[in-house]
C-alpha cells in the first residue's frame, strides 16, 4: 500500500496549480483520502504469530534472567518469599525473643533458593512459545494485557513445578535453608504452649518462585504492549502497532 500512497501523492502535487483555485473545502477533502491510505497494512496471521513469539521470548529471556540474578527475588518487594502465612506466628516469635537473625536468614535462604530455580524457567517459557500456534497467537495479541501471563499459567505450570521442586530442595540445602529452617522451628517449638508448624519448604518456595515467574512475565508483557520504544524490531512495531488500532 505504501507505494500507491507514494504514486498518489505525487500525482496530487502535479496537479497542484490546476486546482490552486479550488476551494478549501476540497483540498481538505483530498487530504482526508490520503490519510486513510494505510503506510503498512494489516499483518498476515504468520506475522502475528512471529511478532507475537519475538516479543515473548525477548521478554521472558529478559524476566528470567532477571529473577536469577542475585537479589532477583529478594530485592524486589513484590515477589520477595517471605516465611509461610502458616508459618510467621514463628517469625514474629523469634523476632520477639531477639532471635533476628535467624529470621533473617531463614527469609535469605528461601530466596536464594528461588533465584537458583528461575535459571531453569527460561527453556520452558521458550518451548511454550514455539509450541504456540497461529490461533494462539491471534488470541493473545488481541486479548487483554495479560492474555500472554494466562497462557504461560496455563501450559507451564506444571512443568515449572516439577523441575522447581528438586532444584530448590537441593538449593535450599546449599544455601543452609533446610538448617536455618529446623533452627527456627526448633526454637519455636520449645516456647511453651505453642503449636507446632510443619510445612513442606520445597513445595512453598517453588509456588512462590512460579508466583514470582508470572509476575515479572506480567510486567514484561505490561511493557511491550504499552511502550512503543519496546517494541524493538520493525516486525514487533508492525503487529503491536496494528493491535494497537484494534483497541
Amino acid at each position: 500500500m505504501r507505494p500507491i500512497k507514494y504514486f498518489l501523492f505525487s500525482v496530487l502535487i502535479c496537479l497542484t496549480p490546476l486546482w490552486s483555485g479550488c476551494d478549501i473545502q476540497s483540498q481538505n477533502a483530498i487530504g482526508d483520502i490520503l490519510k486513510q491510505i494505510p503506510t503498512q497494512g494489516a499483518p498476515s496471521n504468520l506475522e502475528i504469530a512471529n511478532g507475537l513469539k519475538e516479543a515473548l521470548s525477548i521478554g521472558t529471556s529478559k524476566g528470567a534472567d532477571q529473577l536469577a540474578a542475585r537479589d532477583g527475588f529478594l530485592g524486589n518487594l513484590a515477589i520477595k518469599i517471605l516465611f509461610p502465612p502458616e508459618a510467621q506466628k514463628i517469625e514474629q516469635t523469634l523476632r520477639s525473643v531477639g532471635l533476628n537473625q535467624l529470621a533473617d536468614n531463614v527469609i535469605l535462604s528461601l530466596n536464594r533458593a528461588a533465584e537458583d530455580a528461575a535459571k531453569e524457567a527460561k527453556p520452558i517459557f521458550l518451548a511454550a512459545i514455539q509450541q504456540m500456534t497461529i490461533a494462539d497467537a491471534t488470541q493473545i495479541l488481541f486479548g487483554g494485557n495479560d492474555a500472554a501471563t494466562n497462557y504461560f499459567k496455563r501450559v507451564t505450570t506444571e512443568q515449572l513445578l516439577i523441575k522447581f521442586e528438586p532444584v530448590i530442595t537441593n538449593s535450599l540445602q546449599k544455601v543452609g535453608a533446610t538448617k536455618y529452617w529446623a533452627d527456627a522451628a526448633t526454637a519455636y517449638n520449645k516456647i511453651p504452649l505453642v503449636k507446632p508448624i510443619n510445612t513442606n519448604l520445597s513445595n512453598y518456595v517453588a509456588n512462590k518462585a512460579i508466583d514470582g515467574m508470572f509476575y515479572q512475565v506480567s510486567a514484561e508483557e505490561f511493557r511491550i504492549r504499552e511502550n512503543i520504544n519496546a517494541r524493538t524490531s520493525s516486525l514487533l512495531k508492525k503487529v503491536f502497532g496494528f493491535a494497537d488500532t484494534r483497541k
